[in-house]
């Protein structure tokens, strides 16, 4: 993962011709995707226009989570298939979901054994192994209310959705992974939200491969193209 103790800041308000966005191609992120490294994946420019943090759960680190939190938002969330959520108990945070894009929250958790809290970086990521382990089933081995948001990822993926939540598994099962992604939005150092130009920016500042969902969901209709 990138170094955590240099922080150059992220510049905000600059024009995007004077940086204009390159993204990398899917399956260059994809490499990097499995093999344990952050993706900066943008939205589109009329959706919620944003960029996230998208990484892997099943090997993330505390660091990672330290990296992640330190240049986000901070609200680090999990989606995860709906069977996976049915076998864990999570339900739907709210029966009727009000929020601009209907992200499917559920209600959130901290793994019991091992954590104190559920707030810090090394809590955190124990969890999300944990939502990521095939082979923790029970129910009561999580805490709720917690610290991580799991989402319902929708069937279809950025085919059905073109969302954070379902590229995230997407990359994951792209990638070979078991599908629980972690995510987070970027934010600049005056706490707006990072666009386009900003997240190109923090890409390039930090070494990792950017991309769109509107590729990712090309890459997806091409791979179906061919079967």
């Amino acid at each position: 993962m990138p170094p955590i103790e240099h922080n150059n800041g992220i510049a905000h308000g600059h024009r995007a011709d004077q940086l204009e966005p390159r993204f990398d191609s899917i399956p260059e992120a994809l490499k990097d995707f499995a093999a344990g490294k952050f993706l900066v994946v943008v939205d589109n420019e009329d959706r919620e226009n944003e960029g996230d943090l998208i990484i892997a759960a099943e090997n993330v680190t505390a660091e990672d989570i330290a990296f992640m939190v330190r240049y986000t938002s901070g609200v680090i969330c999990c989606p995860l298939r709906k069977e996976r959520l049915q076998e864990l108990e999570l339900p739907l945070m709210v029966p009727k979901n009000s929020e601009s894009f209907c992200t499917a929250f559920t209600v959130t958790v901290d793994y019991k054994q091992g954590t104190t809290t559920g707030i810090s970086a090394a809590d955190r990521a124990l969890t999300l192994r944990q939502l990521a382990n095939p082979k923790t089933v029970d129910p009561e081995q999580f805490a709720k209310p917690g610290h991580i948001f799991p989402l319902r990822y929708t069937e279809g993926g950025v085919l059905a959705r073109p969302g954070h939540t379902e590229a995230s598994i997407d990359l994951c099962e792209l990638s070979g992974l078991y599908p629980a992604g972690v995510l987070c939005e970027i934010v600049n150092d005056d706490g707006t939200m990072a666009r386009r130009d900003d997240c190109y920016k923090f890409a390039k500042q930090w070494g990792l491969k950017m991309i769109t969902i509107a590729d990712l969901a090309d890459y997806r209709r091409k791979l179906a193209a061919q079967k």
